[in-house]
């Protein structure tokens, strides 16, 4: 059996999974904002949790994805959009609070490990896993295996700037990480919603735009349709780079249904290529996906 925890911004996720690669049990928990002490706190205790609800033996390990990267130089946390997370010790802080051995990988690396082992990726040798939600992550697995790097910034594609601008796009919009202009501040939730505040002048969440578009309202369609020339633009260079063998879509954005055939047509006319067959899919372990390969850390990865 196999913990896993998926540590998002506004909640955290424990799973535990069976030998059959199941989910026995699941537990969520909101994530205390801002709080670092109290985000280790609470997944201590989401984890007495979930070893109180199953039969788990003492020395099972835990898996945890989290925004950022364990940085190799310090072995303190990096890149994490959920900024309490940086310069922290967070596998030692969780091995010291749960008295169990704790692996921390990125959670789109977890993402992606997890389609690519059973999910919507199963057999496929290279898979790019793209998380489209309120930040943009990418993970890349090779033969199964996580390929981290020796930065641990393998896949990063979100916080590279927007290929191929359009006039309305050269002037980058900033982002947290200190620079302008990233693919994450364009097609992640809070990207999407500002580009159709910006042509609509009125103010809807990225789920709100969705069902605007459902119902035909035209500006709605519109931001639907610029959402998938960016991705597909950005997705191109990725293409260009890695030729993944398919490149599976998570995170909130990924259920807008018009992306799997606006994207691929976007890629097609970007790539430096003659012709484009990389499948982009929707994952198929959804909003579980990366707690999934959090507990899949420890097999190998």
């Amino acid at each position: 059996m196999r913990i896993g925890i998926d540590l998002g911004g506004t909640k955290i996720e424990g799973v535990v999974l069976d030998a059959a690669n199941r989910i026995a049990v699941r537990r969520r928990v909101p994530t205390p904002q801002g709080d670092y002490d109290g985000t280790v706190a609470a997944i201590a205790d989401l984890v007495s949790a979930l070893t109180a609800t199953a039969d788990i033996p003492r020395h099972c390990p835990v898996g945890v994805g989290m925004p950022g990267a364990l940085s190799l130089r310090t072995g303190l946390v990096k890149n994490a959009n959920s900024i309490c997370l940086n310069g922290k010790p967070l596998d030692r802080d969780l091995e010291a609070a749960l008295d169990r051995q704790v692996r921390v990988a990125n959670d789109a690396n977890c993402f992606a490990l997890s389609e690519a082992r059973d999910g919507a990726a199963a057999g496929r040798r290279t898979v790019f896993g793209v998380i489209l939600g309120t930040g943009v992550g990418g993970g890349l697995v090779i033969d199964g295996r996580i390929l981290t790097g020796p930065n641990a910034i393998a896949g990063e594609w979100g916080h590279n700037p927007l290929p191929w601008p359009d006039p309305d796009e050269r002037e980058g919009r900033a982002c947290y990480c200190g620079k302008s202009g990233c693919i994450e501040t364009w097609v992640s939730g809070p990207g999407f919603a500002a580009a159709y505040a910006a042509e609509r002048g009125i103010a809807l969440t990225a789920d709100e735009i969705v069902r605007a578009a459902a119902t035909g309202e035209a500006c709605a369609e519109a931001a639907i349709e610029r959402l998938a020339q960016r991705i597909g633009k950005a997705l191109a260079t990725i293409v260009n780079i890695v030729d993944p063998d398919i490149i599976v879509l998570g995170g909130g954005l990924s259920n807008i249904a018009a992306l799997y055939q606006l994207v691929p047509a976007a890629i097609q006319r970007h790539a430096f290529s003659d012709g484009v067959t990389t499948p982009v899919v929707k994952a198929m372990h959804g909003d579980s996906s990366g707690v999934r390969g959090a507990a899949w850390l420890w097999d190998g990865a």
